[in-house]
């Protein structure tokens, strides 16, 4: 049994019986579609068609009761063909990230390192900027998917999923009096303060504490580069604050970390995509790997929730 004897047992009932037809739509010859359907008969053990002399006249009851089956098999044929299609097509292709530092640095690495396991065939593009670049590129088309903290909400032309939760800590060399006390706004303000750009990693958190405790903050130094917040702390230029996924006990052995999620609240990463945009298979198991709690089902919806948006498989 073979699919160009099916073909031919769909297409003599669909071409009314009439064989020449059936030799053109399947671009062989009328003997050709008639050997086909014997040899499939024979294998069968039945007839399937009902016959005068030469020429098919109809179907004969045990086939009609065989054809559903036989399309059910050519519908199974097809859907084979385009899942190996979607299965190469996930494995081959290009993935353009853009992050900020932060992102890049400390919370990609791992998702990253899973989806080239996963999909060692895909180029795999990372672009770091400022959260406003991050969200210039997604809209260019430049970039398939965005990661930031802040400012991507801003824009109603991409579509903005929650990814993970986050606070900021303080960094201090060892013996820093603020060691010894209790963490409080008053005691930052202070000292000279280190830490990001406006509109960096939860800056508008860190602005907003002080703000509201009528407090003014002697920031000496900002930087959109956790690492370089670090270098100029060790320096002994001020105290920084950064996200806590940059510090590192085991490699930042000259800082000391004080939790700060009391007081600057808690942060929210955010992943963007282009509303409209074409996302293939593996975009999904990228953004799944990166914040597991984003599914293909849970990014779809949103998609379709958000207004002229349509996801691509």
């Amino acid at each position: 049994m073979n699919f160009q004897q099916l073909r031919s047992v769909r297409e003599a009932v669909r071409c009314n019986f009439n064989l020449t037809d059936v030799a053109q739509a399947l671009h062989t010859s009328q003997p050709g579609v008639s050997r086909q359907i014997r040899e499939l008969e024979e294998e069968l053990g039945i007839e399937l068609f009902v016959r005068a002399g030469k020429r098919l006249t109809g179907l004969t009851e045990p086939g009609a009761h065989v054809l559903p089956i036989v399309e059910r098999l050519l519908l199974e044929s097809r859907n084979l063909k385009k899942a190996g299609q979607e299965f190469m097509a996930q494995q081959n292709g290009r993935l353009s990230i853009a992050a900020t530092h932060s992102q890049a640095r400390y919370a990609l690495p791992p998702a990253v390192q899973e989806f080239r396991s996963q999909f060692p065939q895909v180029k795999l593009h990372l672009h770091q900027g400022s959260p406003k670049q991050v969200a210039d590129m997604l809209l260019s088309g430049e970039v398939d998917v965005g990661i930031a903290t802040e400012a991507l909400n801003d824009y109603p032309e991409l579509v903005t999923l929650p990814c993970y939760r986050w606070t900021h800590s303080v960094i201090v060399p060892p013996g820093h009096p603020l060691l010894d006390g209790p963490l409080t706004l008053e005691n930052l303000a202070r000292y000279p303060l280190i830490t990001y750009d406006n509109g960096f990693t939860g800056r508008s958190h860190i602005d907003e504490a002080f703000s509201q405790r009528r407090l003014a903050p002697n920031i000496v130094l900002t930087a959109m580069d956790a690492d370089v917040i670090k270098t100029y702390v060790q320096l002994g230029m001020g105290v920084g604050i950064v996200a806590s996924i940059a510090y590192e006990a085991e490699r930042d052995t000259a800082l000391c970390a004080l939790d700060a999620g009391a007081l600057f609240g808690i942060n929210l990463t955010k992943l963007a995509l282009r509303r409209g945009g074409y996302l293939r298979g593996y975009v999904y198991a990228f953004i799944t790997s990166f914040a597991p709690t984003l599914n293909r089902a849970s990014i779809e919806k949103a998609l379709s929730d958000a207004p002229d948006a349509q996801a691509v498989a």
